[in-house]
């Protein structure tokens, strides 16, 4: 039945991301592939790390689009008629019978469909497994009590949508079943055989009973236009959804799209080639159970009501030191489990606790009540497995994560605009974006990876809380306790990678916080934020090893971190005596006038480390503050420009490869290096004259 779909490399293809463990050695290694012209792979290297390793495929590593699946053109000759006439159907040739308002197909062949079935059904029951096509050739069929196209049996039915016809499908709120062990049909189309859809006419789906279009094996879309309201989920593929284009306009009180086998790791996953998409979710958008897989297309999504109806979390508390995200209700597997009135439920279980009391010394006895809850997922793009992006421009506005993978997530192109109500990107395993543009415009924590790697691309975030966060856990929350448990926290082995590309993030709690350790190689990466003390613009538990590349944070100075001592490139970290209004200029430059850097960060800050390879052991430099600069500005950062008018504030000169200056100069570097050079306390500042 599935002869068609390559699946058989599925599991190890689709982003094969493996957990970091420890290395002890600097060895760099990548595992080659079998096949390079159809799998890109990115190897990300740490010299106390192993090696984290991503792949990714294409639609046509996993589905085969067969002629059947394209062919659309008929003939009258060869061909049944069906016409529908309200409360009747006529039938103009062979392998179809109308009776009591309804028509029942039960041979292979084609058939073509038109008029209008004020209450009746378009059955098909083929008992001999072969092809049935049916052209929709301008219909209007509606059922009162059941699905108005039920396909109980047939080796295969391809549905072609008319060119220049619109066409409709709809169904009552109420149906009947013909005993109480049934439940199906549960779609206003649906196919308990292989579905394929395909021509350039309109199709309308209006599902009022619950869902929209259904096919209980594979579902494959070629083309079309497509109108989808439901009262639960829009379209659902139980085995697969694969699309090679088409419009969408989906508005579904459930998932807008779904694949829904889990018992099966070879199925239940979402390819699309192309398409445009307008989806409007009240729980996730485009949602498989295993892979989710995107090639191109246009994606205008809203879930959950959108950002603004997300979960309201402490972003940004100096005490909220939970890793990747805190108070989260429970999500089995990453994956929150819809209840049937897509509503929350909970239950509330009791624990005793004694203690004296002051004035008598007896035992009172309290309760406390914990309540477990269980939440609506509304994320836009998830996936139990692996998320695989190659191109696509993405609009998103969602209440939770706006794409989530209880496996990793690769970005290697596309075009984000992310506002959402918890994460921008979420991934249990890795999170890799190797290109493209993202811009996260509102997000509880920003790209949260237990591991996470840069290399290429634009990504600007802004967050609640951390900005970019590596091993805090996933989203599943402990019995034992109703905050989410930081699962990887205890390994410390955990990595963010910058090799490549533009990472400007403005957060109120952490900028890049690494429960592991962090290594940067190339690429610019400018931090704004914190403004509060008990965050950082870095915040890294392992090392942060700076090997190349531009950084720039500027934030408060309370938990200020720098890169690690047996870092090759040289760093700075100028700690002001006050704190500096946003907008006001630092300015970098050598002993000969020659510019380091000129910066402006986005909010006020009295902490700022610059890490350049332009700057060199032994080397001199002055420090200013305010000012101007005719060069350009992206993001805060000035190029190519003339600086004057600023107010010198410090001269020194590099001694070691993290140097730590205030007003009066070059002070001793704070005690901030733990194993490897990073993380551990924070010491006061000593001035080393």
């Amino acid at each position: 039945m599935k002869n068609d779909i390559l699946i058989s490399k599925l599991g190890v293809v689709l982003l094969c991301a493996a957990l970091v463990t420890a290395c002890s050695s600097n060895t760099d290694t990548t595992t080659p592939t079998e096949d390079n012209t159809s799998t890109v792979e990115t190897t990300v290297k740490s010299t106390d790390t192993s090696n984290v390793q991503q792949a990714s495929v294409k639609l046509s590593d996993l589905v085969t689009f067969d002629e059947d699946d394209s062919a659309t053109a008929w003939t009258a000759d060869e061909s049944t008629a069906i016409t529908l006439n309200g409360t009747s159907a006529t039938v103009d040739g062979s392998g179809a019978e109308a009776k009591d308002g309804s028509v029942t197909i039960t041979a292979a062949g084609t058939y073509v469909l038109s008029g209008e079935l004020s209450d009746g059904q378009v059955v098909v029951n083929n008992q001999d497994d072969g092809l049935v096509r049916l052209v929709l050739n301008g219909v209007d069929i509606h059922d009162n009590d059941s699905a108005g196209i039920y396909i109980q049996e047939a080796g295969k039915v391809v549905m072609t949508l008319e060119e220049g016809t619109e066409n409709k499908v709809s169904d009552g709120a109420t149906y009947v079943f013909a005993d109480d062990t049934t439940d199906e049909p549960s779609a206003a189309i649906f196919s308990k055989a292989d579905l394929t859809i395909n021509g350039t006419g309109k199709l309308e789906v209006e599902a009022n009973y619950n869902d929209g279009i259904v096919s209980k094996d594979d579902l494959k879309v070629m083309s079309g236009t497509y109108e989808v309201q439901a009262a639960d989920d829009g379209i659902v593929g139980k085995d697969m959804i694969a699309v090679a284009t088409g419009d969408f306009v989906i508005n579904a009180a459930g998932d807008g799209m779904k694949s829904s086998n889990d018992e099966d790791t070879s199925k239940g996953f979402i390819a699309i080639a192309d398409g445009t998409y307008d989806i409007t979710a009240g729980n996730d958008g485009i949602q498989a159970e295993t892979s989710l897989l995107i090639d191109n297309g246009s994606y205008n999504m809203v879930t959950g009501e959108g950002s603004e109806n997300g979960e309201v979390k402490m972003g940004g508390d100096p005490g909220d030191r939970r890793g990747m995200g805190g108070n989260r209700p429970s999500e089995p597997g990453g994956k929150a489990k819809k209840s049937e009135t897509n509503g929350t439920t909970g239950a509330a279980t009791e624990t005793e606790a004694t203690e004296p009391t002051e004035a008598t010394g007896a035992t009172e006895v309290t309760t406390e009540v914990t309540t477990e809850t269980e939440s609506t997922s509304a994320k836009a793009l998830k996936a139990g497995g692996d998320i695989t992006v190659h191109a696509g421009n993405f609009t998103i506005d969602s209440a939770d994560d706006a794409v989530h993978s209880n496996s990793s997530v690769s970005i290697m192109d596309g075009q984000f605009q992310i506002a959402s109500g918890d994460d921008g990107i979420h991934a249990d395993s890795l999170v890799a974006i190797s290109g493209g543009a993202i811009d996260i415009t509102k997000s509880y924590e920003g790209i949260e990876g237990a591991n996470i790697s840069i290399s290429g691309g634009v990504s600007n975030v802004v967050a609640s809380d951390d900005g970019v966060n590596v091993a805090g856990g996933n989203d599943d929350t402990s019995t034992e306790d109703t905050h989410r448990q930081d699962k990887f926290n205890s390994t410390g082995d955990h990595l963010l990678t910058i090799s490549g590309g533009t990472l400007t993030v403005d957060a109120s709690g952490d900028g890049l916080d690494a429960n592991g350790s962090i290594s940067m190689s190339g690429g610019t990466v400018i931090v704004n934020g914190p403004t509060n003390n008990g965050n950082g613009s870095l915040d890294f538990d392992g090392s942060f090893e700076q090997n190349g590349g531009v950084l720039i944070t500027a934030g408060s100075s309370g938990m200020a971190q720098a890169p690690s001592d047996n870092s090759s490139q040289y760093s700075v970290n100028m700690t002001f005596s006050q704190t500096q209004q946003a907008g006001t200029l630092v300015h970098l430059e050598d002993s000969d006038g020659n510019e380091v850097l000129t910066f402006a960060p986005s909010k006020d800050y009295q902490s700022v480390l610059i890490s350049s390879p332009d700057l060199k052991e032994g080397g001199s430099y002055t420090l200013y503050s305010g000012g101007s600069s005719t060069g350009s500005e992206m993001n805060g950062l000035y190029t190519d420009g003339e600086y004057s008018g600023g107010t010198e504030v410090v001269s020194f000169t590099l001694s070691s490869n993290v140097t730590w200056v205030n007003e009066s100069g070059v002070t001793a570097g704070r005690m901030n290096q733990g194993p490897g050079g990073g993380g551990g306390n924070r010491g006061t500042e000593k001035d080393s004259n």
